[in-house]
């Protein structure tokens, strides 16, 4: 029996993967919510596809994404991550990466934990969008258009509302499964 997925995601298996098993399962782990802050700003003005088969290196180059050892990147670190050949070598996109891990330290104690701050923006509970084709999903909402806002007034830095959108279909704050997808819940 043939799988029906999201359109989208059908260029590989590194995509199926993805698609499948990770975009649009509901994330709480702020690690793992770190991880996909950073990716999602370096995909900005690139593909998804592009930064997904990077992710291994941009583990590597940033330490397993530990949010606390990147806040104290200093520039011999910077430095060092503009020759990674294996990353998106973008200088304003590497020192944005350091200065949202101090922000993303700060919502933490000020917050508890970074999940309970973005959650809040939904409730805690996904949103569950019903498209029916891939010309039915957005590319922002009002809630990440909000997100974006405040994360802006926290002082992060390439982390617009079509940023923050991708951000919360990653993580599944959002659920943008096409109604015919066999991930839809």
């Amino acid at each position: 029996m043939e799988i029906i997925r999201c359109p989208w995601c059908e260029k590989d298996d590194l995509y199926r993967k993805y698609h499948d098993e990770e975009w649009g399962r509901p994330v709480f782990d702020d690690s793992v919510i770190f991880e996909f802050l950073v990716l999602e700003s370096f995909q900005a003005g690139l593909s998804w596809y592009t930064i997904l088969k990077k992710r291994e290196n941009f583990r590597k180059a940033f330490d397993g994404f530990d949010y606390r050892k990147i806040a104290l990147y200093n520039e011999l670190k910077t430095a060092e991550l503009l020759q990674d050949q294996g990353i998106v070598r973008n200088r304003l996109k590497i020192l944005a990466t350091v200065h949202n891990a101090q922000r993303f330290l700060e919502v933490q104690q000020e917050s508890g934990s970074f999940s309970d701050y973005i959650w809040a923006f939904v409730d805690g509970t996904p949103v569950i969008n019903r498209p029916i084709t891939l010309a039915d999903v957005p590319a922002t909402s009002a809630v990440s258009d909000a997100l974006a806002k405040d994360l802006k007034k926290r002082g992060f830095k390439f982390l617009g509302s079509t940023v923050m959108y991708a951000h919360m279909q990653a993580t599944g704050m959002v659920d943008d499964h096409l109604i015919s997808c066999h991930c839809k819940k």
